[in-house]
């Protein structure tokens, strides 16, 4: 199992030993050494990273994903692949969106719905989920499994 250390910023332990890492691409390449081997990218515009496989879902800032069912698809295909992977989530800032997303991971790894937000403020950034939709996304969104 390839995983990350989970010293590095913006990684996330989820509740089941799972790690995740968020980030914000303003910030630019990570570099090498902190390469993902796969990528969920959440921005308004198609966003690849050349280097490493990764899924695009289109999720203006502020806002919800233009496709929920979209969204929940790749969304339990990052947290599968992060049982074997270094997985990464990203939108622009890493913190709306990608705490948004982190939330939605954390109740697939056992955090109840209500708990979601509180727990990904918590544990990764204190301003994760920052809109009361984004927050009653990660309550009522129905996960397919």
């Amino acid at each position: 199992m390839d995983t990350w250390d989970p010293i590095l910023t913006g990684v996330v332990t989820l509740p089941d030993g799972r790690l995740v890492r968020g980030r914000a691409l303003r910030r630019g390449d990570p570099g090498d050494d902190n390469a993902p081997e796969f990528g969920l990218y959440l921005t308004g515009k198609p966003h690849d990273e050349p280097r490493w496989e990764s899924r695009w879902v289109c999720w203006p800032d502020f806002r919800l994903p233009r496709s929920s069912s979209e969204a929940v698809d790749a969304l339990m295909d990052a947290y599968d692949r992060s049982a074997k992977a270094r997985v990464e989530i990203a939108c622009g800032g890493g913190a709306g969106r990608t705490g948004t997303a982190i939330a939605i991971l954390a109740r697939c790894a056992g955090i109840p719905a209500q708990d979601a937000v509180a727990w990904v403020r918590a544990n990764y950034r204190p301003t994760a989920a920052e809109t009361p939709w984004q927050r009653r996304f990660v309550e009522r969104v129905t996960l397919a499994r």
